[in-house]
């Protein structure tokens, strides 16, 4: 009899295991009429993912992925790749990583892009890499069905960075911004930065976009410090370094923004570009502008006297009824020893 209750245990427990692991998954079942061919399959090997860049996606926090092909009653076929980040930062720098300037921007999820039949977006904290074996006018709308049911990111983590709000949009390539966090993902995109010069010590943001303007290409980077200290000091640093190499880049800060210009920096519009990214201080008050009424002496005062009104006029009423009793009795027992004598009216001394 124990035997069989262990057996039961240890399937229910197993049961829940599966439900658990089942739970976790990223990608659903079907979705817009197409419907999984096999199970997803689950890597946690960054390398399994991208055998090239795999330091790369570490650096924006990858946790994990899922592979799955789906199928329609038609015959078509969906490969997806489901790659997971500890946050939508992480997701949008990977997206910006693997994005290129030859895709054409879409309207799914957070933000997309595609190149034929293959279509890159993300959604919160999930990156999506679709690819069709053939592609309708329907490819979009059914991967929006498919954006609709990826698990949304909890709390902060599905923020996105700020820095976008500070590049200029006049003569940007569309879709060349790569937003970088950490020295490997500098390297692959071949800025001409060290990652010495940048100091990846002090966790900072970069954000670089390319420009087409009449003078030649130009390619603008945002640098994001914790703090206006540490640009200051890395603003020394590249300082130097473009005085050791002329003609190589243009430095400017901005509060915790270090702002870098490369290409043909010696237009008009480099200069012009170095100069519109510009910090904005976000200052919040939160000491009161104006004296409570409980710090009011004014209002203190007028609590008193309205205090003492209150208190005249629960003895005025109490006085009255229990004089009205008295009275009261007094007239209906007029012997009963509620009134008072004459005599006892005034104290007499009989003096002599």
């Amino acid at each position: 009899m124990k035997r069989y209750v262990t057996v039961a245990l240890l399937s229910i427990l197993l049961s829940g295991l599966a439900l658990a692991a089942d739970g976790k998954g990223v990608l659903p079942k079907s979705f817009a009429g197409w419907t999984l061919s096999e199970t997803p399959q689950t890597i946690t090997d960054a390398a399994q993912v991208d055998a090239a860049y795999p330091a790369v996606l570490k650096e924006y926090g990858f946790s994990g992925a899922e592979t799955a092909t789906y199928t329609r009653a038609d015959g078509r076929r969906l490969t997806v790749k489901a790659a997971t980040f500890n946050d939508a930062t992480g997701a949008y720098g990977a997206f910006t990583f693997y994005r290129h300037p030859e895709m054409t921007t879409e309207q799914i999820g957070t933000k997309a892009a595609s190149a034929n039949r293959r279509i890159l977006f993300f959604r919160d904290n999930v990156l999506i890499d679709a690819n069709f074996d053939r592609v309708t006018g329907m490819s979009a709308a059914e991967l929006r069905d498919l954006a609709a049911q990826l698990p949304a990111a909890k709390g902060a983590a599905g923020n996105l960075p700020n820095l976008p709000e500070y590049l200029p949009k006049n003569d940007a390539v569309q879709n060349s911004a790569k937003y970088i966090l950490g020295p490997q993902a500098l390297l692959a995109t071949k800025i001409p930065l060290s990652p010495e010069q940048v100091d990846f010590s002090h966790e900072p943001e970069i954000l670089t976009q390319n420009y087409s303007t009449k003078s030649g290409p130009l390619t603008l980077m945002v640098i994001a410090y914790p703090t206006p200290q540490i640009a200051g000091e890395r603003l020394r640093v590249l300082q130097g370094a473009a005085q050791a190499s002329p003609n190589s880049f243009l430095v400017r800060r901005s509060g915790p923004l270090v702002d870098v210009v490369t290409g043909t920096i010696g237009s008009s519009e480099a200069q012009a570009l170095l100069n519109s990214v510009n910090y904005e201080a976000e200052v919040t008050w939160n000491e009161a502008t104006s004296m409570s009424k409980r710090d009011n002496i004014g209002n203190l005062i007028v609590a008193i006297f309205t205090l003492i009104g209150i208190l005249l006029l629960v003895g005025l009423i109490f006085g009255i009824f229990f004089g009205g009793i008295r009275v009261l009795l007094t007239r209906v027992f007029p012997r009963g020893g509620f009134a008072r004598s004459e005599d006892n009216d005034i104290i007499r001394l009989h003096l002599e």
